[in-house]
């Protein structure tokens, strides 16, 4: 109907001037004549001209104003004609952004006396405010101090309409043609596609955006910090078997005692099928036996009864520890090479879940073997690795860790908390842990541990880790996050 109108129109017209009110006269909705000139004037029939108005419309706050009089208005008629009323008392009359602009304005208007009684200083005012808020409703012009005085209160603001004037185009008709967008088997098997006349066409018109993956913002940091440990020439460690850690590689093997805390039901995830194992190596177990029992390499040991059947039960990991533990048994049974080894991959704990703890997260780990090696080192180290993430004020405190000796845990300074905050934990692998592998007595291990999630939540302004990985997890995070960039240029 508003094609048919306006080709109509044009037919005996030059121009239609404003599509707005060619709109309100016949009938139509703004936005479906709108809607028919651009495509009317995609295929030549038209010629159409953009048209602006700007104008002044009330905000909501100004709605209110407009239909109950300004705050400064409402507040003086709340003041008693004779005498005064307190300030609390008057509080209790007005809404709290009433009396709180009220005041305001009522003091600079000279209209009261504000102090802890308020009275009136005149008898008789007016509500300016109110009268040019109903003048613009109904589309009547202020001057430009009123509209400055309005707009600075946040009363009105400037709406733009837009619009156009339509002429005739190179190909207007007063009908639209209908032009074929395909060739289809029956236009050929009836010989009509002679007589066709088909839509041309835009090689420049832009198809609907593909839709792609996405990388979780978890993944993104993973990568930035796997590229920093192969600049650095480590060597990524195998972690894809979440259980392949057994008791005895996440415990025992570590010099972890049976009876550690650790080992609780409340912190480890066990395993019911299948329960235990059996791919032990003997000769490595005997080993790590007698230096929990009885100690040796200058160690007394636990002097505890060590049980194989409780080193024998599969649980998730619950630290990649466990697959350093491996990688440097394999290590110590071939001619010493020095190693750089890293691992970023997932392990389980039986964590209560809160806004910064999961039962499921993933650790960062970083180990370097070789011989002489010092707290020193160790040290040094963390600095190049940490400041290459951005954290170039670092302070190390003593701790404990049961294969480490000695341990440190890690604190930056953070900018933004303008504070030390906690990032990691390191230390020295115990000659307890390193010698009944099988390594030389000389040779040394330093290593340190770190989580992917409280670094990629501070990156990306999240402030709930089950926001960040879980269940609840809002897609859209992954499409509106950038790739995050670490550290330095």
């Amino acid at each position: 109907m508003a094609e048919e109108a306006i080709l109509g129109y044009l037919a005996t017209s030059e121009e239609i001037p404003d599509s707005d009110q060619f709109a309100s006269q016949h009938g139509f909705q703004h936005n479906d004549v709108v809607n028919v000139i651009k495509s009317l004037h995609g295929f030549r029939y038209i010629d159409a001209q953009d048209i602006k108005r700007e104008s002044w419309v009330l905000t909501d706050e100004g709605k209110k104003y407009a239909a109950d009089g300004s705050p400064e208005i409402q507040l003086f008629l709340a003041v008693p004609q004779e005498g005064s009323i307190s300030k609390d008392e008057l509080q209790k009359k007005l809404e709290p952004s009433v009396f709180k602009i009220g005041c305001s304005q009522a003091g600079k208007n000279k209209w009261v006396d504000m102090g802890k009684q308020v009275s009136r200083k005149v008898q008789h005012v007016e509500d300016k405010v109110k009268d040019l808020l109903i003048r613009i409703q109904k589309g009547e012009a202020l001057c430009k101090d009123d509209i400055n005085s309005l707009k600075a209160r946040k009363l009105i603001v400037a709406q733009t309409w837009k619009g156009y004037s339509v002429k005739k185009g190179p190909n207007y008709a007063p009908t639209r043609k209908k032009v074929a967008t395909d060739l289809t088997r029956e236009n050929l098997q009836r010989g009509d596609w002679k007589e066709l006349e088909f839509k041309e066409y835009n090689f420049n018109a832009k198809g609907p955006p593909a839709e792609a993956g996405h990388l979780h913002p978890l993944l993104k940091v993973k990568q930035q910090l796997k590229n920093i440990f192969l600049q650095l020439g480590f060597e990524e460690m195998p972690t894809n078997n979440f259980v392949e850690s057994r008791y005895f590689w996440n415990f025992d093997a570590l010099f972890q005692p049976q009876q550690h805390p650790a080992r609780d039901s409340h912190d480890t995830f066990f395993l019911e099928v299948p329960s235990t194992t059996r791919e032990l190596p003997e000769e490595y177990v005997k080993l790590v036996k007698r230096v929990h029992e009885s100690g040796g390499y200058g160690s007394r040991g636990y002097m505890y009864d060590w049980k194989k059947e409780e080193a024998n039960k599969n649980l998730l990991r619950t630290h990649t520890t466990a697959v350093s533990t491996r990688m440097l048994y394999a290590l110590a049974k071939q001619p010493f090479t020095p190693k750089r080894y890293f691992s970023i991959d997932r392990v389980f704990r039986n964590e209560s879940v809160d806004r910064t703890h999961l039962a499921e997260f993933h650790q960062i780990e970083g180990l370097v073997c070789d011989k002489g090696l010092t707290l020193g080192d160790l040290i040094g180290v963390l600095n190049d690795f940490f400041s290459r993430l951005g954290m170039s004020k670092l302070r190390f405190k003593p701790a404990y860790n049961p294969y480490t000796e000695p341990s440190m845990e890690i604190f930056s300074y953070h900018e933004g908390l303008k504070k030390w905050v906690e990032i990691g934990n390191s230390g020295m692998f115990r000659p307890e842990m390193l010698l009944p592998m099988g390594f030389p007595e000389d040779v040394r291990v330093i290593a340190w541990g770190l989580s992917l999630e409280r670094p990629t939540m501070i990156l990306y302004g999240v402030d709930n880790i089950r926001d960040l990985f879980g269940h609840k997890v809002d897609l859209s995070l992954m499409k509106r996050n950038p790739i995050c960039r670490l550290g330095i240029d």
